[in-house]
């Protein structure tokens, strides 16, 4: 079974704009949080959500993705992203897990005419989040925990703890927004091999709108605030069902730090086109 992935593509802002990605995602949280207002008021109740099938209690979701491309002829190269997605539901206890991956190999050519193969790109993270359901509907307290290695990176590792609350800010028949506020604390190692590490504040927001029976718009955005960077991640994907298992994913993320090596872009960004199967 084949897929397609659109390569991958770094753009960062110049030295005198280092903020300009930041407010860009900032704006994108006030711009969810206007849009979703004109269709009623914060939900309160405990109706069910339509937006997706409930996980029984005591039972397991999950999903795996991959995309891959590969070129040949004057450019040469594969390209491969892969996640997995894992969502547990206790009686008092909502966990989930996540472990992503992608890399970039290319095919040069050296100046005698020799050719070999070179990675451009590699990514590889995993994290977990444990979430303690209140009294209240979608009331959570929650430890989250994350690790990223980067190769190519601004950070070729960075790491995350982070506590706090999460609510269910808005939802209707069709849509809902949920989000987490909280303090944490990361450690991280840039590009030029200088350790990093103190407290954070931590806020993100997730969306989900239900375009049709068939399709869903998802759209993330995450902030971490620490005295010395702010770490931004923020991911727009649409889904549509291909049978009961199947689903194809185009995503675009973004990955923003306001502090990085002089040689090193502010933004990566990435562009997806992956088949998805849950079970």
């Amino acid at each position: 079974m084949r897929s397609t992935l659109m390569g991958r593509a770094r753009a960062g802002a110049p030295a005198t704009h280092k903020h300009t990605a930041m407010k860009s995602i900032s704006t994108l949280v006030l711009a969810l949080a206007l849009a979703t207002a004109h269709a009623g008021a914060i939900a309160k109740d405990t109706k069910q959500s339509l937006l997706f099938d409930e996980i029984p209690i005591g039972s397991w979701s999950t999903s795996a993705e991959l995309g891959a491309i590969t070129t040949s002829g004057n450019t040469a190269g594969t390209s491969v992203t892969g996640k997995i997605d894992a969502r547990q539901e206790l009686d008092d206890w909502s966990n989930q897990y996540i472990f992503s991956g992608y890399f970039k190999e290319d095919k040069n050519t050296d100046d005698e005419g020799h050719r070999y193969r070179e990675r451009s790109a590699e990514r590889f993270s995993a994290s977990g989040k444990a979430a303690y359901k209140l009294m209240s509907d979608n009331e959570k307290l929650f430890v989250l925990a994350s690790h990223v290695n980067d190769r190519f990176g601004a950070y070729t590792k960075y790491s995350t703890l982070a506590v706090g609350h999460g609510s269910r800010w808005y939802q209707s028949d069709d849509k809902s927004v949920d989000v987490e506020v909280g303090p944490g604390y990361f450690s991280g190692t840039n590009d030029e091999g200088v350790s990093e590490h103190g407290l954070t504040i931590r806020g993100a927001a997730a969306m989900k709108w239900k375009v049709s029976q068939s399709a869903m718009f998802t759209q993330t955005v995450s902030v971490e605030r620490g005295t010395s960077n702010t770490h931004s991640i923020a991911e727009s994907a649409l889904s549509a069902k291909i049978n009961g298992t199947m689903q194809m994913k185009a995503a675009f993320s973004a990955r923003n730090d306001t502090r990085v090596p002089d040689d090193k872009k502010n933004t990566d960004t990435q562009t997806s086109l992956t088949l998805v199967y849950s079970f």
